[in-house]
């Protein structure tokens, strides 16, 4: 199978995703109390090593939230906040008053993990629907540890991986300032495969299976 998108196929995928966010922005707003804004989502494919040294540079400085995707699809999504994030929701969500600080306590630690699964939640239930999928995501956590290391272990020692980067920037915003949520989501190469599949031999203009 050849790994090669056409702009064609990136604008198909990149549509798939902004469904999926504009949906999780609505709920993410009503939690925030505040409007929400989302970005274009960047589509890129990288090879295992880049990715894990974007995970880590990501993770030096942000708390981590990650929710894997199971069923049909096999793939990882990975959420990064800073500490003016932590800051600003906690503000928001929690009326706490904290300092800027990736050190999280319990109560934002639950904040951090309802956030990512209700994103995250959002993109998963847009790719099963229009990709006729059986996927979900699994329970959100917060990683301890080197997470790239984690992942390394995983992704370096299966062949025939390339995973799929969906590098996609949330804003956070209201009347006084925006803040970027990072989300990385990746797939394996199996799952790049049958999405590439699906998207060549779906006319999705018409509606039907292409011959």
């Amino acid at each position: 199978m050849d790994l090669h998108m056409t702009e064609l196929e990136r604008d198909i995928i990149r549509e798939i995703l902004n469904i999926g966010l504009a949906r999780a922005a609505d709920s993410f707003a009503i939690i925030a109390q505040e409007k929400v804004l989302l970005e274009v989502p960047n589509l890129d494919i990288m090879p295992v090593r880049n990715i894990l040294d974007k995970v880590h540079d990501y993770q030096n400085g942000h708390a981590v939230i990650q929710s894997d995707i199971k069923g049909d699809f096999n793939g990882t999504t990975l959420m990064f906040f800073s500490g003016q994030h932590v800051q600003r929701l906690s503000r928001v969500c929690l009326r706490m008053s904290v300092p800027e600080s990736i050190e999280i306590n319990e109560m934002q630690e639950s904040l951090l993990l309802e956030i990512s699964n209700i994103i995250t939640g959002a993109l998963v239930t847009q790719l099963a629907n229009i990709l006729k999928a059986r996927i979900y995501g699994a329970p959100p956590l917060a990683p301890k540890g080197e997470l790239a290391e984690a992942l390394g272990n995983l992704m370096l020692h299966k062949p025939m991986v390339q995973p799929l980067i969906f590098s996609v920037i949330t804003q956070f915003s209201d009347k006084e300032n925006s803040v970027e949520l990072p989300l990385m989501l990746f797939f394996d190469r199996p799952t790049f495969e049958k999405i590439l599949e699906i998207i060549r031999t779906y006319d999705f203009l018409g509606g039907a299976q292409s011959s």
